[in-house]
């Protein structure tokens, strides 16, 4: 395994790249998910936020004293009079704006109208739009394939390349992206969930390199079975695609075929507030230390081992190159 080394991002943004004492990758967390977290002067847009992690994490982000952009698409929606209603009762200062992340124009509007109504200052990107589409990969149709690519991976990148201008010229910022424990293993008949969390995952980790020297940090997210809305949402387009899949195709992977659009989530007991609980503790990080991945769940976390391994495995191969200070930046 790779020897790791602790790079002070300070020192590496000053130019002076020290190698001090080494700290675990993987940083244990000092605050109880309940222990209140201080984001006065906060500024977070978050995507996806009508229901699931993105509407609680607009909830508690405000409740903590942030400034919360919340958006969601085709507006208007009970979703967003509701989380509206919810605002004005308890003074949170949460403002709903229409964005819908497979639109370029859509994604551009409303990142310029958060930035115009915070002092062209975002702090904190949450790319927690997504969604799921289950089945046998032949059966993913390119209606399918591309739908989901769209979203959870083209949509990200929307929403970067918008919120990256600022947070450069303000030479601070976090992007958090919402992957999955599937962004790093494989359950058949998935349909393209963990291709597109994959590659999420890849994307995520590759800014953070890159925006080391700019003071930005990137964190992945990866929750496991949560009880939110995205089984519904993925149980109609997935029965969408069942429906318009020709037969022999069906046929072809019968047993997999008959589970497609049968859970709901009801089933899983876990709380969805660990996920907004696990970004607010990192959100108080200090800039440099906040880590590059952080596995979500009480239980299982079967992708901590793989984070592990292909952390060392990153180590060992660009450790000792011209991108080793960034890449030691990042991951130790």
């Amino acid at each position: 395994m790779a020897k790791r080394f602790d790079i002070n991002r300070r020192k590496l943004l000053a130019g002076t790249a020290l190698l001090t004492a080494a700290i675990p990758a993987a940083r244990a967390f000092a605050k109880m998910a309940d222990e209140a977290v201080n984001l006065k002067g906060k500024t977070i847009l978050i995507t996806g936020a009508s229901s699931g992690f993105g509407r609680l994490g607009a909830e508690y982000y405000a409740r903590q004293g942030a400034k919360v952009f919340a958006t969601m698409r085709n507006l208007p929606r009970p979703e967003a009079e509701e989380l509206a209603v919810l605002a004005t009762r308890e003074n949170l200062d949460i403002e709903i704006i229409d964005i819908d992340v497979l639109s370029d124009e859509s994604v551009s509007a409303g990142v310029a109208s958060a930035l115009a109504k915070s002092d062209g200052r975002i702090d904190v990107l949450i790319n927690n739009a997504g969604i799921g589409i289950t089945g046998p990969v032949e059966i993913q149709d390119m209606e399918a394939t591309q739908l989901m690519f769209d979203t959870n991976v083209f949509g990200c990148q929307r929403m970067m390349l918008a919120v990256l201008p600022s947070m450069r010229a303000a030479k601070s910022g976090q992007i958090f992206n919402v992957s999955s424990q599937l962004g790093r293993l494989i359950v058949p008949s998935a349909g393209h969930y963990s291709a597109t969390k994959f590659a999420l995952e890849a994307i995520s980790e590759q800014l953070a390199y890159e925006l080391v020297p700019h003071g930005i940090d990137v964190t992945v997210i990866q929750p496991g079975g949560y009880p939110t809305k995205i089984w519904v949402n993925r149980n109609r387009y997935t029965g969408e695609l069942k429906d318009r899949a020709p037969r022999e195709v069906r046929e072809g992977y019968a047993q997999l075929v008959a589970r497609m659009g049968q859970e709901d989530g009801s089933s899983r007991t876990t709380d969805p507030m660990d996920v907004p609980h696990a970004i607010a503790e990192i959100i108080e990080m200090p800039v440099g230390e906040r880590p590059l991945r952080k596995a979500v769940h009480p239980r299982y976390r079967p992708q901590e081992g793989v984070n592990a391994a292909c952390a060392d495995a990153q180590l060992s191969f660009l450790g000792n190159s011209a991108y080793g200070p960034w890449v030691k930046s990042v991951l130790t």
